[in-house]
């Protein structure tokens, strides 16, 4: 029984694919629809395969984009990194070059010349024995003990000791500095004596009745022979009725403050005697006292050797 039935199924089978062969064979449909049927899948396979090669391609784009903005950033970075050092060091050479234009433009007898000298150190405050600065130049390049020290603001100090490539500066805060002085408007003549760390100038041996104003500028006299004259020392900060010295002259009490900031102090100058009588041999320029008073003797360092002066001589 059941080979019958397989051998109707095979001849079934034979007879419905002889069938569609020959319905094909006259209208071509069954070809038609098994050749689009065949390139829908072989489009779907394609499909995916180029949608792959696409993605893969797109992923290895980025990927060697990512490098080369990776490798573009870093370029910039470094280039960012140079170009704000240059733009550091441009602000600094600005900043320098406005400095020595000021120092360049201050009007300085020409008798006198001046050589440029950088600040290497300060000590100043309470803890320092001295106020000093220590500059580049030594009695080699201009800097021999005593030498004149100014800044564009006005008079800095004078060279205290020297080597031959570095030198010490007194500065004028200092209580052994001395500097002789007129007012720059009453004309009034004085001495301007530092005051220590943190305290005012003091101007000294200013008869009672003597014209000074709160605010006026002081500027060197010239008489002491260290200074040229007409350099701006200090400024008038307060004025009062003081002792009387042994002479019996009044004197004021006037307090000042030095003009130059010595604490932004980066370069000075070293202003040349004409005569270049100071050598590293000769002579003390630095002689600390106990504070002067109206009566005491006129300070040592700004006169010549041996000679003395006193208030109302």
């Amino acid at each position: 029984m059941v080979p019958r039935r397989i051998f109707l199924l095979v001849i079934c089978t034979l007879l419905l694919f002889l069938g569609i062969y020959t319905w094909n064979q006259r209208t071509g449909q069954l070809d038609r629809l098994c050749a689009g049927a065949g390139l829908e899948f072989a489009g779907g396979v394609m499909r995916g395969a180029d949608s792959v090669r696409h993605s893969l391609r797109g992923l290895w784009q980025e990927y060697v984009d990512l490098r080369m903005v990776r490798e573009e950033n870093d370029r910039l970075r470094i280039q960012l990194r140079t170009l704000r050092k240059d733009l550091d060091d441009t602000r600094e050479d600005m900043a320098e070059l406005k400095r020595l234009r000021r120092l360049m433009h201050l009007a300085y007898r020409p008798a006198w010349p001046a050589i440029a000298s950088r600040v290497l150190a300060w000590r100043m405050g309470p803890n320092a024995a001295l106020n000093t600065l220590m500059l580049s130049n030594g009695y080699l390049t201009g800097a021999a003990p005593g030498t004149p020290v100014v800044s564009w603001q006005g008079v800095a100090g004078r060279v205290l000791k020297s080597g031959p490539t570095t030198s010490v500066v007194l500065l004028l805060t200092d209580t052994g500095s001395r500097v002789s002085v007129i007012t720059s408007e009453g004309r009034v003549q004085g001495i301007v004596a530092g005051g220590g760390p943190g305290m005012p100038l003091e101007l000294r041996f200013v008869r009672q009745n003597s014209v000074v104003h709160v605010g006026e500028v002081l500027l060197t006299s010239g008489l002491d022979s260290l200074f040229p004259k007409g350099i701006p020392v200090a400024r008038v900060t307060s004025i009062s009725s003081g002792a009387s010295s042994r002479a019996g002259a009044s004197v004021l009490s006037i307090q000042a403050e030095p003009l130059v900031d010595f604490n932004m102090l980066e370069e000075v100058f070293l202003l040349q005697r004409p005569d270049d009588s100071i050598s590293p041999e000769k002579g003390d320029v630095y002689t600390r006292r106990t504070p002067v008073s109206a009566d005491q003797e006129m300070p040592e360092p700004y006169g010549s050797a041996g000679q003395k002066q006193r208030v109302g001589q």
